[in-house]
């Protein structure tokens, strides 16, 4: 039975009992009726409230609970509202299915968000930039702060709720494969293995998503902290069908720029600098799409989102405003570990298993 479900015609002292064994996590109980539906939440502050107003330890936990409680209606949770509980503060929330049973728990603290996707990353590649450190290891195994580089993608998954992850294997997959053999972050991945090399996103075919929903297509060999969180709402409220993370990128020109009308010149413009977008390898994209994708043919992440849009299919994007270091070359391998080394812009702790 889980610690912090309690039935209701337990005492105050029985779940007193309760709550100490809690000691040193999340002491909170959630009461539940005779048909296991919950009914109330209760903690040390309503025992010690009640007991002030004349209850007594014999007394069942039912005249001290709160019964005015945060809760959620799963199995695939409202993410806003799981995100305003959590901007309350509130670490333990518990998931209902239609007849108020408790489903899950969910502690913030440890799993952010439930984001109801699925994730594929793209690990088949060479890393032939990177040799020779790439030639006996593949580059998502290349350990970045005492981790492998797609550990960190893992556990930011994980922290955000995603547990259905693929992982499409090709160069060295019996080293990934035996890498994935236990779980990462609490979650057991699935390798899935490229036959020959289908682009940037073709492999994503191979991986046995739901017909409906979204997932999250990357490169494995990205250090970020993109908030998953926002960018899938950001997805889900603009109706996209798929959104690319993106990059600031500036181009600073050394030189004055003309402006012209046919030979005349009309302006002068000293050093200008023009700022752009650049793609950062991390999709959003609705399965239907996916699903589609042309079988045991190369297809790049370009290919897809421009037949998208030729379609008639709607392509946003989502701004990365923190950390996103692509680690392909020696240079850039180098810079992420010595961010790790600081821990700085990403959180490289791991999440409990």
């Amino acid at each position: 039975m889980n610690p912090h479900i309690i039935p209701h015609t337990h005492t105050i002292l029985q779940a007193l009992e309760m709550l100490n064994a809690l000691s040193g996590g999340v002491m909170t109980l959630f009461v539940t009726d005779d048909a296991g539906h919950m009914v109330g939440s209760l903690t040390d502050g309503d025992i010690r409230r009640g007991l002030l107003c004349g209850y007594q330890p014999s007394d069942n936990v039912q005249g001290v609970m709160h019964r005015n409680f945060s809760a959620l209606t799963g199995p695939n949770v409202d993410v806003e509202q799981l995100r305003a509980i959590r901007a309350r503060g509130v670490r333990l929330v518990p998931v209902l299915d239609n007849e108020g049973s408790i489903l899950r728990i969910i502690d913030t603290s440890i799993t952010q968000s439930a984001l109801p996707i699925s994730a594929i990353l793209m690990a088949g590649g060479k890393g032939e930039r990177l040799r020779p450190l790439t030639l006996s290891t593949p580059k998502p195994l290349l350990e970045v702060g005492g981790m492998p580089i797609i550990d960190h993608n893992i556990h930011a998954l994980a922290r955000v709720g995603v547990t259905n992850i693929f992982v499409t294997v090709n160069y060295l997959a019996d080293m990934m494969e035996e890498h994935f053999a236990r779980p990462v972050a609490g979650v057991n991945v699935t390798c899935i293995h490229e036959p020959k090399p289908l682009g940037t996103i073709g492999s994503a075919k191979l991986a046995p998503i739901p017909e409906q929903g979204a997932t999250v297509v990357m490169n494995s060999d990205l250090l970020t902290d993109i908030s998953l969180e926002e960018m899938y709402l950001s997805h889900i409220s603009k109706h996209a069908d798929i959104t690319i993370a993106a990059i600031p990128y500036n181009v600073s020109v050394p030189y004055a720029i003309l402006s012209t009308d046919g030979s005349n010149v009309t302006a002068l413009e000293e050093k200008p600098s023009y700022a752009f977008y650049a793609n950062a390898g991390i999709y959003m994209v609705n399965n239907e799409l996916i699903h589609d994708l042309p079988d045991n043919t190369r297809t790049d992440a370009t290919d897809l989102i421009e037949q998208t849009i030729t379609n008639g299919g709607k392509v946003t994007y989502f701004p990365i405003s923190g950390t996103w270091i692509d680690i392909g070359s020696p240079a850039d391998y180098q810079h992420a570990c010595e961010l790790a080394a600081h821990r700085i812009g990403f959180n490289n702790e791991q999440t409990n298993s």
